[in-house]
């Protein structure tokens, strides 16, 4: 009986997963394994919010993996070693997974394939997470792109891939090897925070297939205009289990494609693209976590202050609409996309704090951290990345409060000690009049703070800065 070892990493799922059909199809007995290796990752090993999706991804797809007769090994250390260990205790001649992208994984794929091959081991890996792998998609001279535009016309100028069948094995393992207990993996965090990831989320399969039903059911339609008003349920909030591949980009359109035809249907297809476009830009330029795409940006004079950087993560910056969605972030795990690009304008051009801090932050906390997403929007909105926002656009948190949470009941859920302050005040509390504020319940500076920065001079600030380096490269 031939085996095979199927590595999982970001494809936690049976269905539409390549690296388990091709081991089908040849006919051999499956062992589906996977290696805790953060220290692989190095500066980007994943972020507690992402450990806590992870733990309760694995525990469903053990549970998937159970139901159809077969165990998920798991394994920690060096993958290299792990995977060798495994291939001499099994007797496995074959080894498959699916590919991830970040640019330490592929170099340490990229070893560990050639290294087994050496030793006689068919190693084979495909594609479970895009739609387009990243250098598929080229500009007419063989380049990659930099701006989504012409990368998404180009996407739409070939067929999106169907699902990949997958099927049962005829032979299942009877004598498996010795696997570690999840919680042995020690992925769970010690904050009590994660009750509110668990009060948001259902991390399961199950949990994202419904997810992706009910938004193409009762949202998709108006995705256009709602999508910008972080109060509506009308996002599909499907990043997480993307990005741990609980369901499959594949899965995603070919469920899209059963909608009838709106122009919600064609913003959401363009926000998938988005995302591939971000997994372009960090396969083509792989410092970009690091560095900005815009090199003049390495001159940007940004300010340490420790102080108003631990306002911003709080949610106790002054400004309602960015502390709601910094304090959204803190309860579930998520924000939304609105609030992301106001909290994250804030942070780079109101506190001329860097990109990289705003990063690092959103990495830890996020339960969809995807490092190509994460690097590609804080670098759009920092004005230093590709198609990126031009810096000397600041918003003005106020006016994206009033035009976006025009009631107030975004930030009246995540700040409860405005929740009686007037609608006429809500977004710019620091104007009340005491008596206001006594009636509220709500003394500025003492239940809720005064702002961080004033607006107009923050701004100025900020283009005095961009001013002394947007004469460079």
């Amino acid at each position: 009986m031939e085996k095979a070892l199927i590595w999982f990493r970001q494809d936690l799922r049976i269905e539409d997963n390549p690296a388990w059909a091709r081991a089908v199809k040849q006919g051999r007995a499956i062992i589906p394994v996977f290696i805790w290796s953060p220290e692989e990752s190095k500066d980007w090993s994943p972020g507690a919010a992402s450990r806590w999706w992870l733990h309760h991804a694995l525990e469903d797809l053990k549970r998937q993996l159970e139901e159809t007769g077969h165990k998920l090994i798991l394994r920690a250390g060096d993958s290299l070693q792990v995977l060798e260990v495994l291939l001499a205790e099994t007797g496995a001649n074959a080894l498959y997974w699916n590919r991830c992208y970040e640019p330490d994984r592929m170099r340490a794929d990229g070893i560990i394939k050639s290294r087994l091959k050496d030793q006689g081991v068919e190693v084979w890996s495909g594609n479970s997470s895009l739609l387009r792998e990243p250098w598929t998609v080229t500009t007419g001279t063989g380049n990659p792109y930099r701006v989504y535009t012409p990368y998404a016309k180009s996407c739409l100028r070939t067929k999106d891939p169907d699902p990949v069948e997958s099927q049962l094995p005829d032979t299942v393992l009877e004598d498996w090897p010795g696997s570690l207990d999840l919680e042995e993996l020690s992925l769970l965090p010690a904050h009590q925070w994660a009750e509110g990831l668990a009060a948001e989320w259902d991390a399961t399969r199950k949990g994202g297939l419904g997810r992706l039903r009910r938004f193409i059911r009762d949202d998709l339609e108006g995705y256009t205009e709602s999508r910008d008003y972080p109060a509506t349920p009308g996002v599909s909030k499907l990043a997480p289990y993307l990005q741990w591949g609980q369901i499959g980009i594949r899965e995603v359109v070919f469920e899209l494609n059963k909608a009838a035809p709106s122009e919600g249907k064609n913003t959401y297809y363009r926000e998938l693209i988005w995302r591939e476009f971000a997994h372009h830009i960090l396969y083509h330029f792989p410092d970009t976590p690091e560095k900005p795409l815009q090199l003049k940006f390495e001159q940007f004079p940004w300010i340490e202050e420790p102080g108003t950087l631990a306002a911003w993560k709080e949610g106790r910056t002054g400004y309602p609409m960015v502390d709601a969605g910094m304090r959204e972030l803190w309860q579930t795990g998520w924000m939304h996309n609105r609030s992301r690009m106001v909290v994250a304008s804030f942070l780079v051009k109101h506190l001329l704090q860097s990109w990289e801090k705003g990063a690092a932050w959103f990495w830890d906390t996020l339960v969809d951290a995807s490092l190509s997403s994460n690097t590609l929007g804080w670098q759009w909105a920092g004005g230093c990345g590709a198609d990126a926002a031009p810096y000397f656009r600041v918003f003005n948190p106020s006016l994206q409060a009033s035009k976006f949470d025009p009631e107030g009941v975004y930030i009246r859920k995540f700040i409860p000690e405005l929740k009686k302050v007037p609608i006429k005040y809500l977004h710019t509390p620091w104007e009340m009049p005491e008596a206001v504020q006594i009636a509220a319940g709500c003394q500025i500076g003492k239940d809720y703070p005064s702002p961080v920065v004033e607006h107009r001079e923050a701004r100025n600030r900020a283009l005095e800065a961009f001013s002394s380096i947007k004469g460079g490269n």
